[in-house]
């Protein structure tokens, strides 16, 4: 027994000293707690500065690395789409990327949707505010029920009710404007996008000169509209989280005591960290998935387009292996992202859920077992609604916490949407710039073609055409004419000959604008003197008359003075008048190219020809569908409106209205020269006299050895 007691004695000793050290530290800290919480303030701004610091170095560390890598010879690249799939981060490209779409969306203080924005914060505090008395409201019921009040209990509940009307009306206006701001977003970046998009030909240099883009229309359409709700979500479930937190910690501080407060925020943010480095790029995952979806949506719109030559090569299969190909790639990555998005969901729901649900328990219950100070809690009643009160801040806290954590998910698909939109508008304005960039051909790597592809010519604006040393370079970069020279003075009409591939194309995109002059110089009137007719019209959406006045809108043609009956002189004049009335009408909106026979559109593009009589006329091929008879008409009153021709056309019909020949070779050779016609025609059938002789050359051979042998 003495043995016994002498082993017990020591650990009671133990207990007690231990018991009085806690408590002489407790009343050490109590009597400097000031001090010691503006240290621990001080300290957690110290290494948030830091933090802050640090990342800005790692930034400018990174930026810097991507600029030398760059510069590293054999790294740069132009081929195409590799050029915009840029990995997708949260770093200095992104906000400035986002604070340039940010200028586009709310271009001034006065605007429509800095007013939205202005207003729906204010909800969102009003929000807040409604959600702090409704959690001190919880806990005064919750009270009145554990000390059997039922009067106050039913005071409450009418106050409760009362609140719900406020509340119901704020949740309600926090949707419209969200919804409201994220129409405006896409209103101002879809018109800032068409004012360049469709400027200075930049949507035909897009998807022609340059191959960066693929799919312009994904961007514009889909990938503005996603950027634009995820923009106004963002802000939503941002703002609202972020003001939650500070309110419901402040009154968390005043009522279970900062210290309590302190060790839980400093537990969440360690297990936070470590969600954030264990969470996926899904920035990258949505930008990739984007890129896959406009890859199918380009096949099968390609497969709309092409689909008569398809259908005649029998191409069915070919084509279902392309689109299987493209569907398979997607499907692939849409479940590698969902097999990322299930791995990252359990850990978020367990972390945020469950762990720092733990911590709030233990949290709300420290004004039970401790005595905070300025608090006198006296009763059971007491008790229970500081503990209620306090759970529901708490959750509410961490509910804002458990938002703004998501909310990273949709911080990085917000950036995925940013890259796409904003290469856009960095091609564009390159494009504006007169910077493409192109996968071109072999040819065009040597150091002669180099330099030509490299070189830029000057257009000066001129009554007559005038071609000084130009260069004509097809779409692939690959020189077709090294220099070209000719000129055509208004009235005398000029005909171009050449086989396919020879740059009668390349030369007619010049002289409209489209194309970039890679040297020389070109003299040319402006824009509105030139015409173009392909061998295909473009017929827009419309009315019928608006396929004669095109690109006219109703307004010009009155203001020039033209009227129905001027139009229906113009149809009499390639015979097609019949059209109205058949038709319905002026007015009448159909899918022309549907409605109207080949040749009728031919018809009716040299009808718009009539309409505009411009100075000079590009006709490509376009009597090919139409009689003699009909052409002869056409190049008569095209002649009699004093409208300068030049024609892309083999049928000898025509010659005998054009003076001047431009024919190509194929083989970077050309002839500029006066035309003859009758001369050419005699020219022609001796030619073709000639060849039919020389076809029959081997069977009068074949036939004088049969009659030797015998």
């Amino acid at each position: 027994m003495a043995i016994q007691s002498k082993i017990v004695l020591p650990q009671q000793v133990s207990e007690k000293s231990i018991k009085q050290l806690i408590s002489a530290l407790t009343e050490l800290y109590l009597k400097h707690r000031t001090n010691i919480s503006r240290t621990v303030y001080i300290t957690l701004f110290v290494a948030l500065i830091n933090r802050i610091r640090n990342a800005i170095q790692e930034q400018k560390a990174a930026s810097l690395h991507q600029a030398q890598v760059r510069q590293r010879p054999g790294t740069s690249s132009t081929e195409g789409e590799a050029t915009i799939r840029k990995r997708v981060e949260l770093n200095r490209e992104f906000f400035k990327n986002l604070l340039r779409l940010l200028k586009i969306v709310i271009p001034g203080w006065r605007s429509k949707e800095l007013r939205l924005l202005l207003t729906h914060s204010f909800f969102l505090v009003v929000r807040t505010l409604i959600s702090l008395y409704v959690a001190e409201l919880d806990g005064k019921l919750v009270s009145s029920l554990v000390r059997g009040k039922g009067k106050e209990f039913l005071l409450g509940i009418v106050w409760w009710m009362m609140v719900a009307l406020p509340a119901t009306f704020t949740n309600s206006m926090l949707s419209y404007h969200q919804c409201k701001l994220a129409l405006q977003y896409r209103h101002r970046l879809t018109n800032h996008i068409h004012n360049n998009y469709l400027s200075n030909m930049t949507f035909y240099s897009l998807s022609t000169l340059d191959d960066r883009i693929k799919n312009a229309d994904q961007l514009i359409t889909v990938d503005v509209s996603r950027f634009s709700n995820s923009l106004a979500e963002l802000y939503s479930n941002l703002a609202k989280p972020i003001l939650d937190m500070i309110v419901y910690n402040y009154s968390l501080s005043r009522s279970v005591g900062g210290e309590g407060l302190f060790m839980m925020s400093l537990l969440v943010q360690v297990s936070a960290n470590v969600m954030r480095v264990l969470t996926p790029p899904f920035g990258k995952y949505v930008a990739e998935e984007a890129r896959l979806e406009g890859e199918f949506r380009f096949q099968h719109s390609r497969l709309i387009d092409y689909s008569e030559e398809i259908a005649l090569y029998h191409g069915h299969e070919a084509e279902r292996d392309t689109l299987d190909k493209g569907y398979f790639t997607l499907i692939k990555h849409v479940n590698r992202i969902l097999r990322r998005r299930f791995y990252h969901a359990l850990m978020e729901d367990f972390v945020i859920k469950y762990f720092w649900g733990a911590l709030g328990l233990m949290l709300c219950s420290v004004p039970v077992f401790f005595k905070i100070p300025g608090q006198t809690l006296r009763g059971m009643g007491d008790r229970t609604e500081s503990f209620v009160t306090n759970r529901r801040m708490l959750l509410s806290s961490s509910d804002a916490f458990g938002r703004i954590m998501f909310s990273y998910k949709e911080i990085t698909e917000l950036a995925g949407y940013t890259s796409r939109v904003s290469t856009l508008l960095d091609v564009m304005d390159d494009i504006q710039a007169g910077h493409f960039e192109k996968k071109l051909v072999s040819s065009a790597g040597t150091d002669e073609n180099a330099a030509i592809l490299q070189g830029r010519g000057e257009v000066v604006e001129s009554s007559d055409i005038e071609f000084v040393d130009v260069p004509i370079v097809s779409p692939n970069g690959d020189i077709l004419v090294r220099k070209l020279n000719f000129t055509v003075r208004q009235g005398e009409h000029l005909l171009i000959v050449g086989p396919n591939g020879c740059g009668k194309s390349s030369l007619f995109r010049i002289l409209g604008g489209l194309w970039p002059i890679y040297g020389g110089t070109v003299r040319k009137p402006p824009f509105t003197d030139i015409f173009y007719i392909p061998q295909r019209p473009y017929l827009s959406c419309g009315t019928l008359r608006q396929q004669i006045i095109y690109p006219d809108s109703l307004r010009e043609m009155r203001d020039k003075g033209v009227s129905d009956a001027d139009l229906l002189r113009i149809l009499g004049t390639v015979e097609i008048e019949h059209i109205v009335d058949r038709i319905g009408g002026w007015d009448a909106e159909e899918e022309w190219r549907d409605v109207l026979s080949g040749g009728l559109q031919q018809r009716v593009a040299m009808a718009r020809l009539f309409y505009h009589a411009p100075k000079y006329a590009i006709l490509d091929e376009c009597t090919s569908s139409v009689t003699l008879e009909i052409e002869k008409a056409m190049y008569d009153n095209a002649k009699a409106l004093g409208i300068t021709l030049m024609t892309v056309s083999h049928r000898r019909s025509l010659w005998k209205y054009h003076g001047h020949i431009l024919q190509f070779d194929g083989q970077g050779g050309y002839i500029f020269t006066q035309l003859d016609a009758e001369k050419r025609m005699k020219l022609e059938d001796e030619k073709d006299e000639l060849d039919l002789l020389l076809r029959g050359v081997p069977e009068t051979e074949r036939r004088i050895a049969e009659l030797t042998a015998l």
